[in-house]
């Protein structure tokens, strides 16, 4: 099951990080067609938010086809967005393990990490439509 964490700092709202969360899930297979969510009384337990906002995350999901509410019952996977690629994931995440030990050795922090994987990522995504 997910487990919904916050970052305070981030200029994301609430309910926009709590889709994301699920949307990240469903790509890297950790959540799928017909797990359940945790309950709108859990996640406002657990982060202490309020629960309109947890409701309009599940609502945009919903919107979205990713999940079904079933009354009385909770909110469930009902798509996923995890490729045939998932089968790769532990092989590259352990690349990427080594790669941030490299970058942290090198003195970078956290935001210079995620500024130059962003900058490359759309440097890359350009090359390729180009």
């Amino acid at each position: 099951m997910i487990e919904f964490h916050l970052d305070p700092g981030s200029w994301v709202a609430t309910y926009l990080q709590l889709v994301q969360q699920v949307k990240e899930a469903l790509r890297l297979g950790t959540i799928d067609v017909g797990d359940q969510l945790p309950t709108v009384r859990e996640v406002v337990a657990d982060l202490a938010i309020n629960p309109n906002t947890v409701a309009k995350a599940y609502r945009d999901l919903e919107r979205e086809g990713l999940v079904v509410a079933r009354q009385g019952r909770g909110t469930f996977v009902a798509s996923t967005l995890a490729t045939t690629s998932v089968r790769h994931h532990d092989e590259l995440r352990a690349r990427l393990e080594r790669w941030l030990a490299a970058a942290d050795a090198a003195g970078l922090d956290e935001e210079s990490i995620r500024a130059l994987i962003s900058a490359t990522l759309r440097e890359k995504l350009a090359r390729r439509v180009a």
